[in-house]
């Protein structure tokens, strides 16, 4: 018997974009902003809440506390403040969770964030070594192959590998940066092509044009991005069509 392909399609929500209800379905699991990048209180309800009608798993999207630049700037932070900081946005979500007796699935950085635990394993272990003292049973997601998902399994918790939907990648398998012209897909024909390629091959087509190897459990769209509506339905159906399997990790 030939094993069913299975991926989780998770997206990032709650960040005051108004397409979060158009979204959801079409999705497995979503990160949901905690108010430091983008969100506040009432978005965290609604966002949990749309999660919780939809059967989509609830994540935290931890960020730097930097809401004028969308958590997309790079700060310099000591490794115990950055470990407070996750630990701080984690407990703000989980008592709005558990008003809807949601539990929480995973729990993925954003933006600089993100980027620079990727690349840092000091920074990658204070956000692993925070996620597991609040609650081992927590996901984290990271980019694939990165030192976040290193440093989350040594610290002894389940890590998700995650590829893009609709960004670029450079030869070495990290993103190209935002600053640089197209840096963000969009076209969904190669969107699309993109997906099909990273669920089927497993790889990927960079910048350059090379193709280099990708271990895939979760693909993400941006739920900021101006197409993210359409992407989402597009993607969803196109995976469906091709009988690969859309669950939470």
């Amino acid at each position: 018997m030939i094993p069913r392909l299975e991926i989780d399609i998770n997206c990032d929500m709650g960040e005051g974009i108004s397409n979060d209800a158009t979204i959801m379905p079409f999705i497995s699991s979503a990160n949901i902003a905690c108010g430091y990048h983008a969100g506040d209180e009432r978005t965290l309800w609604d966002t949990i809440r749309l999660a919780k009608e939809n059967n989509v798993a609830a994540g935290a999207h931890v960020s730097f506390l930097d809401k004028a630049n969308f958590g997309r700037s790079e700060m310099v932070l000591p490794v115990p403040a950055i470990y407070e900081l996750v630990i701080q946005q984690l407990i703000i979500i989980r008592e709005i969770a558990d008003s809807f007796d949601v539990k929480l699935h995973h729990v993925k950085p954003h933006g600089a964030l993100y980027n620079m635990a990727a690349n840092d394993a000091g920074i990658a272990k204070a956000i692993a070594e925070a996620v597991r003292d609040f609650d081992h049973k927590l996901i984290i997601y990271g980019l694939s192959n990165s030192l976040s998902i290193n440093e989350a399994e040594a610290a002894g918790l389940k890590a998700a590998n995650e590829v893009f939907a609709d960004r670029v990648y450079l030869d070495d398998g990290s993103l190209v940066p935002r600053s640089q012209k197209g840096a963000v897909i969009e076209d969904s024909v190669k969107l699309i092509e993109q997906v099909l390629q990273i669920v089927n091959k497993k790889t990927i087509i960079t910048q350059s044009g090379k193709e280099i190897p990708v271990k895939a459990e979760t693909i993400c769209i941006h739920g900021d991005n101006e197409h993210a509506a359409v992407f989402a339905k597009s993607i969803f159906e196109t995976l469906k069509q091709n009988q690969v399997v859309i669950k939470a990790f």
